[in-house]
């Protein structure tokens, strides 16, 4: 990739950085990106799928394999903290996690694409939305559109500080935690302040089940009983001072290396709510938001993406271990033979969803050269 062209994707991603849209407003980033794409000249562009997602196809009309890479739409609801000059002109929302960065090199894919189209098969780029919330890529898949362009093989990535900037790590099998946010509300009478026993307070039921909860999952090795439950947030009542209260909420999220621990764990949790709840003559309700299928790494797609890391000359390191944090990539893995690597930030690059993360424009000629050479080594 020459400077030129390194600057002018940098410019565009410094763009995208400035309008953020979060998960199911993706709107205007969908346009950016159509607008974009048309550019390159795809075969085909694809609108509207699960919502705000878009697709672009690459045909050589020669029979062969269909190669998808994908990237995510969706920014953060969290206020930035930049003096940058591409900072977030959008109140309360940022791409605090690389999307940007990501959709900027998948765009760079486009652009070496329509200068050197594939020989056979095709190639689809997977704008995908709503990742954040674990719903877009299902959503997508979903899509009677997605029929149309589903690949055979399906690639992804997700910078990583912490990591070495421009090194790759990339492990078989399980590679993302399964993870939910699980929601109690606990349900009981108010009474005024000065007669509390004429109500049903469920103070004391969220002082036993907060610690309860969180004491069934302590996190530790990422094997197969690997469980980490987080207490994220807790409600009682209203804040006012003459009313005992009636209501509870607590909200813990649940996060396990596999979906069947995962289901394992939904049970103790419900388990223990529920008798917590009982105990206390309360009324319970239990709800799940932010839903993390388990992502895992098929072997084939392994070995192509450490080829192409080979070939481009990218530092490579082989891992067992499952990232903590969560992915709706895996769902593309229930129809095609996918893989997802970690592109290392920096190691110490601010973390992923701090106010002061910002994606290292130099790992966008590193991420597309990868994906490049995934593609020509499916396709030839």
């Amino acid at each position: 990739m020459t400077p030129e062209a390194q600057a002018r994707l940098a410019d565009l991603r410094h763009e995208l950085h400035q309008y953020p849209e979060i998960s199911g407003q993706e709107e205007q980033t969908a346009a950016r990106i159509q607008s974009w794409l048309r550019q390159c000249q795809p075969d085909e562009v694809l609108t509207g799928i699960g919502a705000h997602g878009v697709a672009a196809v690459f045909d050589s009309g020669i029979e062969g394999p269909c190669v998808g890479v994908r990237c995510e739409l969706d920014a953060l609801p969290i206020e930035e903290q930049s003096v940058a000059d591409h900072a977030s002109r959008v109140s309360g929302m940022a791409h605090l996690c690389g999307h940007d960065g990501h959709m900027t090199m998948v765009l760079a894919v486009a652009e070496a694409l329509a200068l050197d189209r594939p020989k056979r098969g095709r190639v689809v780029l997977i704008f995908q939305p709503a990742e954040e919330t674990g719903k877009g890529a299902a959503a997508y898949m979903a899509d009677p559109a997605f029929e149309r362009i589903a690949p055979d093989y399906v690639f992804s990535l997700h910078n990583l500080p912490g990591l070495p900037l421009g090194k790759v790590e990339l492990c078989t099998g399980p590679a993302n935690c399964a993870s939910r946010g699980m929601r109690v509300v606990l349900k009981g009478k108010t009474s005024h302040a000065a007669a509390p026993q004429d109500g049903l307070s469920p103070a004391a039921a969220m002082a036993r089940l907060m610690p309860a909860l969180a004491g069934l999952g302590r996190g530790g090795a990422l094997d197969a009983g690997y469980a980490l439950t987080t207490l994220t947030h807790a409600e009682l009542g209203e804040p006012t001072f003459g009313v005992a209260p009636g209501r509870g909420e607590l909200w813990v999220t649940l996060r396990t290396v596999s979906d069947e621990r995962m289901q394992q764990l939904v049970n103790e949790a419900e388990t223990l709510a529920r008798a917590e709840a009982a105990t206390a003559g309360l009324g319970v309700e239990i709800a799940y938001d932010d839903i993390f299928e388990a992502c895992t790494n098929h072997a084939e797609a392994v070995r192509i993406l450490s080829r192409a890391c080979q070939t481009n000359g990218v530092p490579l390191q082989l891992t067992y271990k499952p990232q903590r944090f969560s992915e709706d990539f895996g769902q593309f893995a229930k129809g095609a033979v996918s893989a997802m690597f970690w592109l290392g930030a920096g190691r110490d690059h601010p973390q992923l969803h701090n106010p002061d993360y910002d994606f290292p424009d130099t790992l966008i000629p590193v991420g597309a050269g990868i994906f490049l050479a995934a593609i020509r080594d499916v396709l030839g």
